[in-house]
């Protein structure tokens, strides 16, 4: 039994929802088709699999079945899924999860998996970030938040083991210290994994390798070429 991780799987299946990925360059093209294809090679129906968020386009729940029906059928292994900043149809936790027993929808708690705790949240811009605006403000603390009720239940629970995720990265362009890292320093994480950006002019942005004792890695579709990577 083992742990992967993905994020921004960027599903589209529902008729009503024109989102073609092809038109992002040669590592969007066919890419659900070769995630499958991945994923059925490498994992094993009692794995787990993180997906860190942006899973469909869809703006409404019934617009997103299709895609997490996909995910569902495609993707073999107890599948964990965080919010992302495409995630307009996930609305309430609870309904989430009790859609399907193969997938569990993270959010304000952990998940248990090979006696490690996976903790996360879905995050956002960090403070000297580009346009940073007191909205931005308002939702990082909150995101903060969450991030510290995920940890807190983790080892309130008894977890040492845990691993965190985030969609956003952990912090700004320039790598400065966050709330978000020095919570998961406080918390003894060893390794965060997170998504959002995309292109390799783009992936540079994002932290990556050890930090303060803790080690950063992106793992965006388009970074990883469509192929999860065992994080345990």
């Amino acid at each position: 039994m083992a742990i992967f991780a993905i994020a921004d799987l960027h599903l589209s299946f529902d008729p009503r929802v024109e989102k073609p990925m092809e038109i992002y360059g040669p590592r969007w093209v066919n890419h659900a088709e070769r995630l499958e294809e991945s994923c059925r090679e490498m994992i094993n129906d009692e794995d787990t699999v993180l997906i860190a968020g942006d899973i469909s386009w869809a703006l409404k729940q019934e617009e997103a079945m299709a895609d997490l029906d996909w995910v569902h059928s495609h993707i073999p292994g107890q599948k964990v899924l965080l919010k992302g900043n495409h995630e307009l149809w996930w609305q309430s936790v609870s309904k989430l999860n009790k859609l399907y027993d193969d997938m569990y929808f993270l959010q304000n708690t952990f998940f248990a998996a090979e006696g490690t705790a996976i903790c996360g949240t879905r995050g956002w811009l960090c403070p000297g970030a580009a346009d940073y605006t007191e909205q931005d403000e308002k939702i990082y603390r909150r995101e903060a938040l969450r991030l510290e009720m995920s940890l807190e239940a983790a080892k309130t629970a008894g977890y040492t083991d845990i691993i965190g995720a985030l969609h956003y990265p952990p912090t700004d362009e320039r790598h400065n210290a966050s709330r978000f890292t020095e919570l998961f320093e406080r918390y003894g994480v060893r390794n965060v994994y997170y998504g959002h950006l995309h292109g390799k002019d783009v992936w540079p942005k994002g932290l990556q390798g050890i930090y303060n004792g803790v080690e950063y890695r992106l793992i965006s579709l388009d970074y990883l070429d469509a192929k999860p990577i065992r994080i345990k």
